[in-house]
């Protein structure tokens, strides 16, 4: 049996951030969707259904919060787990994340690295 690629939506507004994260995760395998606004996101996120979320905080059109709120509302979309990029010193409620499917902060600047293992992470839980 193939395995299907795990499939994985990053949304950020700073293209380069969006360029790193994607070649880190396409070089470990994953199918790698991009988004650089909250809207373009939540459409992707709407007809893709990632297996992952990774999304910046602030960001034009929808924040990541608002974003991940959003598709919590809907049946297709109301598991995708999420790892939430914020500016250093920024940090979201234990309410605010478990109520919105996030499981993970992860301050910048960050290590590509990092993400990937913890993109592993969730997903290796997500499948026992």
């Amino acid at each position: 049996m193939i395995q299907q690629k795990k499939r994985i939506l990053v949304v950020d507004d700073e293209v380069h951030i969006l360029h790193v994260v994607s070649l880190k995760l396409r070089n470990a395998g994953y199918e790698v969707l991009t988004a650089q606004d909250g809207r373009e996101a939540l459409e992707l996120a709407q007809t893709e259904c990632p297996d992952v979320l990774i999304t910046d905080f602030q960001m034009p059109f929808l924040s990541g919060l608002e974003l991940c709120r959003r598709l919590r509302q809907m049946p297709a979309t109301r598991e995708i787990p999420a790892i939430m990029l914020t500016a250093r010193g920024f940090a979201l409620e234990e309410k605010a994340m478990s109520d919105n499917g996030i499981r993970i902060c992860l301050n910048k600047p960050f290590s590509p690295r990092e993400v990937l293992r913890l993109v592993d992470e969730m997903l290796a839980v997500n499948m026992t």
